[in-house]
């Protein structure tokens, strides 16, 4: 950090009253309700194809609102000075989660019965999941996912609300007791979407276990988050919005940090499947084959050249990172790789008593929207009710002068 604090203008925190990113809630909620009425009108009667497309992207877009408590908790247990002028920008991801924990209560009371009908019915032959019926119970179920969303937005409340009244009363004591209960919130977090990940997508194939698909699901959520973060601190920028507080070194970081997650996620997935085929035990192997044929081969091809080679090499460089257009590029592959990931993840057991095919419904990207708009919408509603960037916090300095070496 450099010794010489020079003097920022930050009047450009607030959005104007004539930017269009205070029109931009009404547009993404029209876009979210007719997104997913339309992805229901479109499924038809075929329920099933509906809630695999809604879960597909409520977990995208879940990713988002839980990577974005990530970066805020992190921030606070480690107490970053780089990220304090753009964790606002991640708060108001963050404070999406009580919405989206809304949008899970679908699935558990209207979704259950078509997504997780093996162990809804296990019936008598099934011993194997009859055997995991203690865990694998509506009831239990759904208890577990009003838990997540309750200590969600618990956590999100607090961190949010603790941010904004600083920027008010400028207290410090109010940035110690975010400090203080970050380690408590991060042990929470990691919990929380290890087992979410568990109930919400492994459970799909009760027969198939992973001790480490929480964690493979953890790095991609990281990794959507850093990458998002940077295109809408591009897209703030170009509406005027914290034109000079931005700067290349935070979008740098950004850049190593979607790099870094990225790797880690693709080290965990690897691993993951390395062990599964030395063991080569059917019980396990079944579950890479449904996604390795009929056409979710080429899907994992993707997934292998969008969410680790091309990223690996072209995120790499300094000088991609610290260019607003390259860095864009790669931020909108590692978007694309994520989705992949989802769909791969999820849409395959839909078919997992017959010969599995890939193929993409519209109502895929309908519910894509629908749970989309919805996120944003809240996203840009809270990001115009206060200022874009913590104003008195008292590590803002040290985020405005920060430099990289």
């Amino acid at each position: 950090m450099s010794a010489h604090v020079k003097a920022i203008d930050l009047s450009d925190a607030q959005v104007p009253a004539g930017s269009i990113w205070k029109k931009l809630p009404l547009v993404f909620a029209v876009l979210g309700i007719a997104g997913l009425a339309l992805a229901f009108v479109t499924a038809g009667e075929d329920h099933k194809q509906f809630w695999y497309s809604y879960l597909t992207s409520f977990m995208f877009w879940l990713s988002l609102g839980l990577g974005s408590l990530f970066f805020v908790i992190i921030h606070h247990a480690t107490r970053a000075g780089w990220s304090t002028v753009v964790r606002r920008i991640a708060e108001n991801y963050m404070i999406t989660l009580p919405v989206i924990g809304l949008l899970a209560l679908p699935i558990v009371f209207g979704g259950m019965d078509d997504l997780y009908h093996v162990w809804v019915h296990p019936g008598e032959t099934d011993l194997f999941v009859q055997a995991k019926t203690g865990f694998l119970n509506t009831d239990f179920f759904t208890i577990r996912v009003i838990g997540y969303i309750a200590i969600w937005t618990l956590f999100a409340g607090f961190f949010y609300v603790s941010s904004v009244k600083q920027d008010t009363s400028g207290d410090p004591r109010l940035a110690h007791r975010m400090r203080r209960i970050a380690p408590v919130a991060l042990i929470l977090f990691a919990l929380t979407i290890t087992f979410a990940a568990i109930d919400f997508m492994m459970s799909l194939d009760p027969h198939w276990y992973s001790t480490i698909f929480g964690v493979v699901y953890f790095g991609g959520s990281a990794m959507m988050t850093y990458a998002i973060l940077a295109l809408t601190s591009m897209g703030l920028q170009k509406g005027g919005i914290l034109k000079n507080a931005i700067t290349t070194e935070h979008y740098h970081d950004f850049g190593k940090m979607a790099f870094g997650f990225m790797v880690f996620w693709s080290y965990t997935a690897f691993s993951q499947f390395m062990l599964i085929w030395y063991a080569n035990i059917p019980e396990e192997t079944i579950w890479y084959y449904y996604r390795s044929t009929g056409g979710w081969e080429v899907i994992a091809a993707l997934l292998f050249i969008l969410h680790f080679v091309v990223p690996f090499f072209f995120l790499m460089s300094r000088h991609i990172k610290r260019r607003n257009l390259t860095l864009a590029v790669g931020a909108i592959i590692l978007l694309v790789a994520h989705y992949l990931d989802m769909l791969w993840l999820i849409q395959p057991t839909m078919h997992q008593h017959g010969e599995p095919h890939f193929a993409m419904h519209i109502a895929d990207i309908l519910a894509f929207v629908g749970i989309g708009g919805v996120v944003l919408a809240v996203f840009s509603w809270r990001l115009g009710a206060a200022a874009a960037a913590p104003m008195k916090d008292p590590r803002l300095a040290e985020s405005l002068e920060f430099e990289n070496f």
